[in-house]
């Protein structure tokens, strides 16, 4: 039987499935550091296999994460077409945290672009547009102070991330108070010093282990 043939084409297909769903479910428990070598014991493959399927990292990375950034990114889309900026740029944050509560593997991805593959850079180019327009939207309505940048909302992001991995073992939903303190600190801050650009944003999302 030739490496072509249906049969051996539908194993390594069936050791792909299984390879991924044993990542993410060890990713999402244990983030990002979780190795090959522990992927493929929990699989019960060996490591070549592991290595034929996804060469790179970022090919597993990308493999695994991708409709969940494409989630993300359809959030800010869908944000953007709110009447009421501020309640578009709170639903925004909120679907986002939520959807990385479900996997710390995810929310480590997007909240530190060291481990960034091209599929989130391209999440992070598509999104910042969108906030930042919701911003001014905000700003000129009167939601937001004058002064309000898309750094402020990385900022916050990273802060409730920050509480979701320090919580989540022992209270998985207090991500969703500091989100409310952070979004309501915001709207009433004094912004007139310097704003932030977009060096600022890199470097909130710089991983620093």
């Amino acid at each position: 039987m030739t490496e072509s043939s249906p049969a051996l084409r539908r194993d390594a297909e069936r050791n792909r499935q299984l390879l991924l769903r044993t990542a993410y479910e060890l990713m999402a428990a244990e983030g990002l550091d979780v190795s090959y070598e522990d992927i493929a014991r929990a699989a019960g493959t060996g490591m070549g296999t592991m290595y034929r399927r996804f060469p790179r990292r970022q090919d597993l990375l990308d493999a695994l994460f991708s409709e969940h950034i494409e989630t993300v990114i359809g959030f800010a889309a869908q944000a953007s077409r709110y009447d009421d900026a501020w309640a578009g740029l709170a639903w925004f944050l909120e679907r986002q945290l939520e959807i990385e509560a479900q996997s710390r593997g995810l929310g480590e991805l997007l909240r530190s672009r060291d481990q960034a593959t091209t599929l989130v850079q391209r999440a992070h180019e598509q999104m910042t547009p969108l906030v930042a327009e919701l911003i001014a939207r905000a700003v000129r309505a009167g939601q937001l102070p004058a002064g309000a940048t898309p750094a402020d909302f990385a900022a916050v992001h990273v802060m409730v991330g920050s509480v979701m991995d320090a919580s989540r073992t022992v209270a998985p939903q207090l991500w969703r108070r500091a989100l409310t303190i952070a979004l309501a600190g915001l709207r009433h801050a004094d912004l007139s010093g310097d704003p932030p650009d977009e060096a600022v944003i890199n470097h909130l999302y710089h991983d620093k282990k």
